[in-house]
């Protein structure tokens, strides 16, 4: 693995730090990108990596998208990330969790994580039981926010294909509307069943074929094999699984005019963004779009920090605002000229003072 430094998704950020305990065979990076807003908030992703390098770029990047994401959000949180190396067999153990919850208290409060891929509710009670900076919890009660970010994740995207749906091509209802969804778990899942209900006509994709298929019959949709879903000729491809799948390759690809889609980090590299504009496919920023999940675990830590019950329908009305930051950056875009992922990325930099 070379310096952190000199890696191209390096972008000053305040603290990177690799874990490592041998007891419990834990390795992970922990990676702060800013704090300028308030304590760095993000998920902690636990993967089976090619090697080190892809996980410290994963680390670098998602941090980023965090600080970006929380600041488009108007959320009083800075951005981080941490990534768990996980084994060929993805063995996780409480030894490990607990290590893992150790490193974070050591930060002192300056990251609080959730969940993220390969790391679910009861992972997060696991590191709890070390350290107060995290969040995601299971909470009781009726009208409390928090616990599993991913329906909240999907609430948003569903709002946002709306929105790009209405900016793009016209139309107030998604009923009829082709989307194409690449991923099905708790998020490409939920996005599902939301637009599902509004009429929507959905093909279904995810390396796990069951999984798709059997969605697919509960909602009356079609299904396309992992490798074909990026070229099926649909209104809007929603890609909803892992990241950096718009490079030359899969752009050119595509037979939609809308990417809008929760996975993050979705543009390979920054040229990215323009060849889709080039293109005339409307993009949805995957950190605008997908804030739902951290606006949740946000106010849920905020409510148990400051000791005040979480408020869903709070949750709610501000997952509510996503499309109206949309079509801000999309208005702006058209205007400028300039390809929505630079607008986006440009305006979150002036809210954490990097502009």
């Amino acid at each position: 693995m070379t310096a952190f430094w000199t890696e191209a998704d390096f972008d000053d950020h305040e603290l990177v730090q690799l874990v490592r305990d041998r007891r419990s065979g834990l390795t992970a990076i922990i990676a702060l990108h800013s704090t300028h807003l308030g304590p760095a908030a993000g998920g902690t992703r636990f993967w089976h990596y090619a090697d080190a390098g892809e996980a410290m770029r994963d680390a670098l990047r998602l941090s980023r998208g965090m600080s970006y994401k929380n600041a488009m959000a108007g959320l009083p949180m800075g951005g981080g990330k941490a990534v768990i190396l996980a084994g060929e067999d993805k063995a996780k153990t409480p030894d490990m969790l607990a290590a893992f919850g150790d490193a974070v208290e050591a930060l002192g409060g300056r990251y609080v994580t959730a969940e993220d891929v390969g790391i679910g509710e009861s992972d997060m009670v696991a590191v709890s039981q070390r350290t107060d900076y995290v969040s995601g919890l299971p909470v009781s009660g009726e009208g409390a926010a928090g616990g599993d970010p991913g329906p909240f994740t999907a609430m948003g995207i569903y709002h946002g294909i709306k929105a790009a749906v209405r900016y793009k091509l016209g139309k107030d209802s998604v009923e009829g509307v082709h989307v194409a969804i690449q991923g099905t778990g708790s998020v490409g899942g939920g996005v599902a069943r939301l637009l599902a209900k509004d009429g929507a006509r959905l093909t279904l994709s995810d390396i796990n074929q069951a999984r798709a298929a059997e969605l697919a019959e509960e909602l009356g949709a079609q299904t396309a094999a992992p490798d074909a879903i990026m070229g099926v000729a649909c209104d809007v491809f929603s890609p909803n699984a892992l990241g950096a799948i718009l490079d030359e390759d899969g752009i050119a690809r595509l037979d939609t005019p809308i990417v809008a889609g929760g996975a993050n980090n979705q543009l390979a590299r920054a040229h990215h963004g323009r060849m889709l504009a080039e293109r005339g496919i409307l993009y949805a920023p995957d950190y605008v779009i997908n804030a739902g999940g951290i606006i949740s675990v946000t106010l849920e830590y905020l409510a148990r920090r400051n000791g005040t019950p979480s408020d869903i329908n709070e949750v709610r009305k501000r997952i509510a605002r996503i499309p109206e930051r949309l079509e801000e950056v999309w208005r702006k875009s058209d205007e400028s000229g300039q390809s929505p992922d630079v607008v986006a990325d440009r305006m979150a930099q002036e809210l954490i003072g990097r502009g």
